[in-house]
């Protein structure tokens, strides 16, 4: 196999420059990713086999190689889809970076309560809002409703704004508040937008930019990201528009593994510290004990329990209709998959045939 600094040492250069290097010969697959090119080949076949109905890319990066791409016959390399939920490891980690920006002059740390650095949020809807940190709503612990009580996403009207809702100021388009608290916060996990919704916000009022702006300008072009976009949610009347948080980074395959890549590499790019790498270890494990599966904004594996079999140090963005990116550090591993669905699958189909592609 080739020499292991070498692979670490190695970064793509962006698309429009040539983009990945990759492994096209058997042989090569062999020798320099250190994986079996006919398991890969099967692997292929059952994921169009089985999903062939969806338009979805699959790319697969080992040893800073492109080792193998997967697309249905409608997809192509800049294909680009909404990664809907994995949008909020973006978020994350922006919050990760802006919190070392921080950490000498301490204006925000992740205990800071999040309503000091949101004037529209008062006067607050429920006073135990007074308690929520910046740490509960990265970690899903804030106590704002989420899916355990039938709040997904942010669906909203012409008659209501976005983070109108989110604030608890106003109904949904099905009439229905998030006004008070479901939980004392730090006391329940469950998967809130709302919550998310509130680290745009007050990322603005802390930075003066929105958190699509400072990623622009801090991650994704130093690392040569040059076609993602991001959507924007709210105005017209209501708060915003401004970053939506939670969902709506639009991006391809090939450029969400570079994404991955980056964390791979403890969040640095050739000599650039691009994501202080101490908030790369802390959000890609556990986080708290009520549900060990979740980082911040991170899914892991620290517990061996969100994808049993797979290395503890597994961790992924994980977005609706099935866009994902899994990061394995100890196999120096991406997978980057994007599409239109399915909606519901298992994760294990795709990371065991990868993982067990690998030659020991």
């Amino acid at each position: 196999m080739a020499d292991i600094k070498e692979h670490t040492t190695y970064f793509p250069p962006p698309e429009s420059e040539g983009g990945w290097r990759y492994l096209l010969r058997d042989e090569d697959v062999r020798s320099i990713a250190g994986m079996d090119p006919e398991k890969l080949h099967l692997l292929q076949n059952i994921q169009e086999l089985i999903f062939g109905g969806d338009s979805w890319s699959i790319v697969i990066i080992r040893n800073g190689y492109l080792v193998r791409e997967f697309y249905t016959f409608n997809m192509q390399v800049p294909s680009r889809f909404d990664i809907w939920s994995g949008t909020k490891s973006f978020t994350g980690t922006a919050w990760g970076m802006l919190l070392d920006d921080c950490r000498e002059n301490k204006k925000v740390t992740l205990d800071s309560p999040v309503y000091d650095f949101i004037p529209a949020g008062h006067p607050l809807t429920d006073p135990m809002k007074e308690q929520i940190t910046i740490r509960h709503l990265l970690t899903m612990t804030s106590g704002i409703a989420g899916e355990k009580k039938g709040v997904i996403c942010s669906p909203t009207s012409t008659n209501h704004g976005p983070f109108e809702y989110a604030l608890g100021k106003c109904t949904n388009r099905y009439g229905k508040m998030i006004d008070k608290l479901a939980a004392e916060p730090g006391t329940v996990w469950d998967y809130s937008d709302p919550a998310i919704m509130h680290l745009a916000l007050s990322f603005l009022n802390i930075t003066g930019k929105e958190i699509s702006e400072f990623m622009d300008d801090r991650v994704f072009q130093p690392i040569g990201i040059e076609h993602l976009s991001w959507d924007i949610q709210g105005g017209g009347g209501f708060i915003g528009p401004h970053t939506n948080a939670h969902r709506g980074i639009h991006v391809s395959a090939r450029e969400l593994a570079r994404f991955g890549y980056l964390m791979l590499r403890d969040g640095k790019w050739a000599d650039d510290q691009i994501v202080p790498s101490g908030w790369v270890d802390m959000s890609t494990k556990s986080s708290q004990t009520m549900n060990r599966n979740y980082g911040y904004t991170w899914w892991v594996n620290t517990a061996g329990t969100m994808w049993p079999g797979m290395p503890k140090d597994t961790y992924a963005l994980r977005g609706y209709r099935t866009n994902k990116c899994y990061i394995i550090p100890s196999l120096d591993l991406v997978i980057a998959r994007i599409g239109s669905g399915p909606t519901s699958w298992s994760d294990f189909g795709l990371l065991n045939g990868v993982v067990n592609s690998i030659i020991t």
